[in-house]
């Protein structure tokens, strides 16, 4: 059982799993290699000069790496909730979780499948999002979503920002308390 999956391999999902990954929890990326952020060039995130989208997800995906988190390549088409968790379909096979983050971008494409719920989006383009509460749960135990399609904006920074929220949040959920990550300076 995987303790937390992540839908998304972007600034927003690759954080959340560099978060959850380093916490210890069992963390599994899918990604469907169709991030925006792949056509980016990224002048505006704090600590770092300029980067191409690329790079930064690449980097991102690296980190997480570093701590545990492991990536597959495919593109989900179901959750489904069960007694022990969630049943996370792909074109790669099925996965069971503890916890799912929808870290997708601009799509909602499973809300229909899933039974999530959504509602207008509010950035530019954005038509539809996930409807989350400000700790990035969905309305079915167990899913969450950060970034884009949680109604933040499309800024990588600020992406990158709410799917470390959220993970934070789902750590804190698993072990019951609040969850905090600092590193010190070594000497």
């Amino acid at each position: 059982m995987i303790d937390v999956l992540i839908v998304g391999a972007g600034p927003t999902g690759a954080s959340a799993a560099l978060f959850t990954a380093k916490a210890g929890k069992k963390t599994l990326v899918i990604d469907n290699d169709k991030s925006v952020t792949k056509r980016a060039w990224i002048e505006n995130h704090y600590g770092v000069a300029e980067i191409t989208g690329p790079d930064l997800v690449e980097t991102g995906k690296k980190q997480a790496s570093k701590f545990g988190a492991e990536f597959v390549q495919a593109t989900v088409s179901n959750i489904s909730k069960t007694e022990s968790g969630l049943i996370v379909k792909s074109d790669q096979g099925e996965y069971e979780a503890k916890h799912v983050i929808l870290a997708t971008g601009m799509s909602v494409d499973l809300a229909e499948t899933a039974g999530l719920q959504t509602k207008p989006g509010t950035e530019p383009r954005i038509k539809t999002i996930f409807d989350v509460d400000a700790s990035g749960k969905t309305n079915i135990d167990g899913i969450w979503a950060a970034g884009t399609v949680a109604g933040v904006s499309m800024h990588t920074i600020i992406t990158a920002g709410d799917g470390a929220k959220v993970a934070i949040n789902v750590i804190s959920e698993i072990n019951g308390e609040r969850y905090v990550d600092h590193d010190v300076l070594k000497a």
